[in-house]
């Protein structure tokens, strides 16, 4: 048995590896806070512990898996199980009944059912446990599912007749109906929730709960890598890219002014040099004409980094709104212009997928082949760098060992104000296999960005 000390130490250590920044001095916190609590009072261990360690809301669904893993609530079935659990009933062949005819499991529905209509949170949370025990490891198996209790007791499909419960005499389709779906909905929620947690709890108590938590616990996500990103992480992702852009956006804008000025302005130099005896010692100049610097975006839109494409023209969806010149291209071994998708006002799932269907983006593999697709950007559309462009490269530099056309990059990137690449490789796999970071990164400054810490880093380094 592990003592307090290894599992705070252990627990820390999970939370640092999640992703969540968790500095030595707020470990000792939590020590400290430890001392003024009474450590068998498990959710006042959990309240210590978050208030010492946890910065964002946004860190919280990780911390409190993690949490759950290093102090679980219960050990094996669990203190208060019932001593004779009831198992599947089976027909003649000896095959379990399907669960909607076996008498058993509908006396599990209906415990359920009254449950999620009085709120009891604690016979809940037992419930999930006894059913985790009987349905969430199939006959046959060692291994545990919390789609085999979903799927046994259905929980969703008792709503009906919960709001037949409570809405007896009232009429439907009200206020009334709208709040009980509400909340009979978020104690469904709530139980699916009981139920993952449990399974996660029997996984780690057979493989390790070091194992369990690098396979169950996602990272928070300002640190999830691009191209794990699932749908819902990348509809979360969205709406984070558009202050990240606003900021890089300015940056650029910073970058293009900083150090220039316009035209002596002689008539008030003359004047000043008056206070000093007509000796111009101080030099005034005309302000600067005001404009909007130019930003050309270059992405890459292959299979090999089509999770981190989406996020790019996320990205440049979200730069087109903060700039009134920007053009974009993508590229996967020839180059299109996409600008046109991507005009204010449209939806950015829309301009994607039109991106997709319409887009001249394959040369002849459909393979990425980054000199080609410099080639054809440079003949086709050179035009679009100037002295007013910052020119921004999204892509993994790997273009399957064909050329790099290095002259052809190192001219736009001469022509252009500044020029900067975003690679979504982890610095290590640079220049290995096929990758070609280090020499395009010798004539275009080459940063890692693999989560939005990073971008927002590229930002701020801009400054």
């Amino acid at each position: 048995m592990a003592s307090l000390v290894d599992r705070h130490t252990g627990f820390v250590a999970a939370l640092r590896e999640a992703g969540l920044p968790v500095s030595v001095a707020e470990g000792l916190d939590a020590v400290r806070a430890m001392r003024v609590v009474d450590l068998l009072d498990r959710e006042a261990l959990r309240a210590a512990y978050a208030a010492t360690v946890v910065k964002r809301p946004a860190h919280r669904v990780a911390f409190d898996r993690l949490f759950d893993l290093w102090f679980p609530a219960a050990v094996g079935d669990g203190a208060g199980a019932p001593p004779e659990r009831p198992a599947r009933t089976h027909g003649a062949d000896g095959r379990p009944v399907p669960a909607p005819l076996d008498p058993r499991v509908r006396l599990r529905r209906e415990e359920l059912a009254d449950l999620l209509l009085t709120g009891d949170d604690a016979g809940l949370r037992q419930f999930a446990r006894t059913a985790v025990a009987e349905y969430g490891r199939p006959e046959g198996q060692d291994a545990w599912f919390s789609s085999g209790v979903l799927r046994a007791l259905s929980p969703g499909t008792l709503m009906a007749g919960l709001l037949n419960a409570v809405l007896q005499g009232r009429e439907r389709g009200g206020m009334a109906e709208r709040i009980a779906r509400r909340t009979f909905a978020d104690r469904i929620a709530r139980f699916e929730d009981l139920v993952a947690g449990e399974v996660r709890r029997r996984i780690a108590e057979d493989t390790g709960v070091e194992r369990t938590a690098r396979l169950t616990v996602r990272p928070p996500l300002e640190r999830l890598d691009f191209s794990s990103a699932g749908r819902a992480e990348l509809d979360a992702l969205r709406r984070e890219v558009y202050p990240l852009a606003r900021r890089l956006a300015t940056r650029l804008v910073q970058k293009q002014r900083r150090g220039d000025r316009g035209r002596l302005d002689f008539r008030r130099t003359v004047r000043a040099s008056l206070a000093s005896g007509g000796v111009p010692l101080t030099a005034h100049y005309r302000p600067r004409r005001p404009h909007k610097p130019e930003l050309v975006v270059l992405c890459d839109a292959s299979d090999s980094v089509s999770a981190f494409a989406h996020f790019t023209l996320l990205l440049t969806f979200a730069l087109r709104e903060q700039f009134t010149k920007v053009r974009a291209f993508a590229f996967i071994d020839a180059t299109d212009e996409i600008t046109k998708y991507f005009q204010p006002g449209a939806d950015v799932a829309d301009a994607m997928t039109r991106m997709a269907r319409e887009a001249d983006l394959v040369w002849i593999t459909g393979r990425s082949n980054y000199g080609h697709a410099i080639k054809v950007f440079a003949d086709r559309y050179g035009d679009a760098v100037g002295p007013k462009t910052s020119l921004l490269i999204l892509g993994d530099a790997r273009s399957n060992y064909g050329e790099l056309s290095l002259p052809i990059l190192r001219d736009l990137a001469d022509r252009a104000r500044h020029s900067y690449w975003l690679n979504p490789e982890p610095r290590r796999l640079w220049d290995t296999g096929d990758s070609a970071a280090s020499r395009y990164g010798e004539i275009v400054e080459m940063f890692e960005c693999r989560n939005l810490v990073q971008l927002a880093a590229f930002a701020e380094e801009l400054a």
